[in-house]
C-alpha cells in the first residue's frame, strides 16, 4: 500500500541525505520524494511517498520523529489533501502529426514549453493517474524522454 508522508525539516546542510539513509539503512524504499523551501526560508518541506504496511509505516514515523532536525511528520493517509506531479514529456512531433498532439495537449490542459522543427516539449501537471492517461495517449506519436517530478501534497482546509 502506497503512503504519503509529510515532513517539515530544518533547511539544512545533509537533512534530506540522513532522511533518505533512514530509509535506506532499513531496508525500506522511497518511491519518490521533492523537497523546497516554505514560506520560512529556514524551513523545507518534504513529500515521500513510500510502500508497505501500517507496521512499517509507524516504524517509519517513529524513525523520522527521531532525526535531530525533523520537526514534524504527518502521514496523510487519514486526512483530505491534494496532491500533484509535474511531468516534461518529449514527444517526436513530424509535421503529420503536430496537430494530433496538439490535441492530445489541449484535451489534458497541459502546455507546449518547447517546439523544434521535430520535437515539442510538453509539460503536464496533475494527479497519478491523468499523467498516465496522457503518456498513454502520446505513446503511439512517439515519446523520446520522460521527466517526472514526485508528489507534492498538501492537507485540505
Amino acid at each position: 500500500m502506497k503512503h504519503i508522508i509529510s515532513v517539515l525539516v530544518e533547511n539544512k546542510f545533509g537533512v534530506l541525505s540522513r532522511v533518505s539513509g533512514l530509509f535506506s539503512g532499513r531496508g525500506f524504499n522511497i518511491e519518490t520524494i521533492s523537497v523546497g523551501p516554505t514560506l520560512d526560508p529556514t524551513i523545507s518541506q518534504m513529500t515521500i511517498v513510500t510502500s508497505g504496511d501500517e507496521r512499517i509505516l509507524e516504524q517509519i514515523i517513529k524513525q523520522l520523529n527521531k532525526l535531530i532536525d525533523v520537526i514534524k511528520v504527518a502521514d496523510l493517509a487519514d486526512k483530505e489533501f491534494v496532491e500533484r506531479e509535474m511531468c516534461l514529456i518529449k514527444i517526436n512531433a513530424p509535421a503529420d502529426l503536430r496537430a494530433e498532439a496538439l490535441r492530445i495537449v489541449d484535451i489534458f490542459r497541459a502546455r507546449v514549453v518547447d517546439s523544434s522543427p521535430k520535437s515539442y516539449t510538453i509539460q503536464l501537471t496533475g494527479d497519478e493517474k491523468k499523467i498516465a492517461a496522457f503518456i498513454e495517449l502520446l505513446r503511439p506519436i512517439g515519446i523520446k524522454e520522460i521527466v517526472r517530478t514526485g508528489k507534492v501534497a498538501m492537507t485540505r482546509e
